[in-house]
């Protein structure tokens, strides 16, 4: 936080018991428990000008959900009225938006709030937050909804600002850019490429899809949801509820594979391959779709439309690295020049790395960026030392390789909920994770980590530069569930 924010006058900002920063999923989630539990003193900080968080911004061709729609949403709030198994973008933008609704959270919402950081007043126990060209927001408690894949990156290619054509990442579609008969290279092969590919190929005259490092997919088990099963889910509820729970059964399998049972990935792998040679033919093609690490090792992807895509006439894969980018086009480091109308950036987000921008200070001055330097880490993926009545949802290693972020996201918001109303019925300025206990959860987090597929060798976003993994959870989810009930007061310093 600059030294002029910082001392802006305290008598200019809005008083919160809680602060919330995003109305993704995580925010919405806080806010509804937060007014079931009688609390409305709170405010959720929204960077935009419109709710939704990932949903609201990833709007590309083929934007759509990898986990099924039945198991992607609030437990609390099924919704019967699904069209899909996995739904698209502005369907579950759709389903946010009736969440706010319903429970009434547009009255607590500021938009246009961009948090640029916080500092934590020990005398008072009071967290000042700062927003950009806005009086700052006083709180007691203060939660981080922001979630990892908000912070777009682009790589630094040489020559990348003298590009004449349109370019664009991912999360910021250029819906000005018509793509029809023109020539696009789509960089990076991730969970929008394999969207995107399939959606625009069509329409282009020539894709050049540029591809560092090829994914492990399988088969989408997309479909329709038939008018019956959407009669029969909202005449009886408790069957989409059993429907929902088989679905998280199956996902949750896979960890056993993935966490626990490593040799079982080759089971995993030898499908995934028979389905990639199935639907690719050409040798040359099948050479450079096929994975050299193990399975799961990066984010397993799902699709039934891509492998199709690039078997076109007018798709390319090039495997070749991109040296840099020229007025019409990109050279490769073969110096094979290859000219294009448009550049689609699908080259993912800052997820394992704490932002630089986003300044931080708790206790004794102790700024965030700089106490997670080695990585992000927290207790429960929630609470950090040094930093009293500071909350976190999707923090470090609760991410998952294999089943709903939104059960993730209950499980953190009812910890963080009895967090809260602990700290109310013991009338304490603040709460704070002991040292010793953050870190002896942390060591038995990177312990574990060791022998999962996720550290099995390859670079992923999961982790960070140096190699450590804080996205992770290296589990089930159900054992988070069951940590996350209820908070142990022994685990916390209580300040009166």
């Amino acid at each position: 936080m600059q030294e002029t924010n910082q001392n802006k006058d305290k008598n200019s900002a809005r008083k919160f018991e809680i602060a919330i920063i995003g109305s993704g999923f995580a925010g919405i989630c806080m806010g509804i428990k937060l007014r079931e539990a009688g609390i409305t003193d709170f405010v959720i900080l929204e960077k935009a000008d419109e709710i939704g968080g990932t949903w609201r911004d990833n709007t590309y061709p083929g934007a759509a959900c990898d986990v099924s729609s039945h198991l992607y949403s609030f437990s609390f709030e099924l919704n019967p009225k699904w069209k899909r198994m996995f739904s698209g973008q502005q369907e579950i933008f759709e389903y946010l938006k009736h969440c706010i609704k319903k429970y009434d959270l547009l009255k607590h919402i500021r938009f246009n709030a961009a948090v640029m950081g916080g500092k934590y007043e020990e005398e008072s126990g009071i967290w000042l937050v700062d927003i950009a060209n806005q009086s700052p927001v006083e709180c007691r408690f203060w939660i981080n909804g922001m979630g990892p894949l908000n912070r777009a990156v682009t790589p630094d290619i040489p020559g990348k600002e003298s590009f004449k054509g349109a370019a664009f990442h991912s999360s910021s579609w250029n819906h000005d850019v018509d793509l029809k008969d023109k020539k696009v290279a789509v960089v990076g092969t991730g969970a929008s490429a394999i969207q995107i590919v399939p959606a625009i190929a069509p329409m282009a005259k020539q894709l050049h899809l540029f591809q560092r490092t090829p994914a492990w997919i399988m088969p989408k088990h997309d479909r329709e949801m038939l008018l019956l099963e959407q009669v029969l889910f909202r005449k009886m509820p408790f069957i989409q509820r059993l429907y929902r729970n088989v679905i998280y059964g199956i996902n949750e399998l896979t960890a056993i594979a993935m966490v626990y049972k490593p040799r079982l990935i080759k089971f995993l792998e030898k499908f995934a391959i028979r389905n990639m040679r199935k639907q690719v033919k050409d040798p040359e093609l099948r050479k450079k779709l096929e994975p050299k690490y193990s399975f799961g090792c990066k984010r397993v992807l799902l699709s039934n439309d891509y492998y199709p895509a690039l078997t076109r006439d007018n798709v390319e894969v090039i495997t070749d690295s991109i040296a840099s980018i020229y007025e019409n086009g990109l050279k490769t480091d073969k110096n094979e020049s290859i000219d294009v109308d448009a550049i689609v950036y699908c080259t993912g987000f800052m997820a394992s790395e704490y932002p630089k921008y986003f300044k931080v200070f708790g206790k004794n001055g102790l700024e965030l960026g700089k106490y997670w330097q080695d990585g992000p880490e927290a207790y429960m993926g929630t609470t950090v030392n040094g930093f009293p009545n500071l909350y976190f949802i999707i923090g470090p290693n609760t991410g998952l390789g294999h089943n709903s972020m939104v059960f993730m996201i209950e499980a953190q918001v009812n910890y963080i909920m009895d967090a809260i109303k602990k700290a109310r019925r013991k009338k304490v300025k603040a709460m704070e994770v002991k040292a010793e206990v953050q870190q002896k959860f942390n060591e038995n987090i990177q312990t574990k980590l060791q022998s999962t597929i996720w550290n099995s060798g390859c670079m992923s976003w999961y982790m960070t530069s140096s190699g450590k993994n804080t996205s992770i959870w290296p589990g089930f989810t159900f054992e988070f569930w069951n940590k996350s009930k209820k908070i142990k007061d022994s685990d916390y310093l209580w300040e009166k």
